[in-house]
């Protein structure tokens, strides 16, 4: 997959106040995609980011799910270090004809908005 398939989706996440660091993508040769990035677990929106990835893209509707599936990833704990400096987060994908630009979509269309804007994450 071309990398400027995932211009819209990396450039989306940069901008959510809890993802830190650099986003990080791949695919394989037969359309299925990744992207993971890290949030930051000490910022007062992180379990908020966690809960809407969560259920915009593992649990949209019950009857008609996006194809893809949000997930924390770490290396071992008892080697590296705790979820400060190890745990990351991955969205994946294994429908090739789901691409990363229309997962940013229903992310856009579903967040706070703006989603860089702090006070549209605050529940009222």
């Amino acid at each position: 997959m071309d990398d400027r398939a995932f211009t819209k989706l990396i450039d989306f996440l940069e901008k959510v106040p809890a993802i830190h660091g650099t986003v990080v993508k791949g695919s394989d040769e037969i359309g299925r995609w990744w992207v993971k990035f890290e949030i930051d677990i000490t910022h007062q929106f992180a379990w908020h980011t966690v809960q809407e990835f969560g259920y915009v893209l593992n649990y949209l509707s019950v009857d008609e799910r996006l194809p893809t599936s949000f997930h924390p990833v770490s290396p071992p704990p008892y080697i590296n270090g705790g979820p400060e400096e190890f745990l990351s987060w991955v969205i994946e994908c294994h429908d090739s004809e789901f691409r990363p630009g229309t997962c940013a979509e229903w992310l856009l269309g579903r967040l706070p908005r703006p989603v860089e804007d702090l006070e549209q994450w605050i529940a009222e």
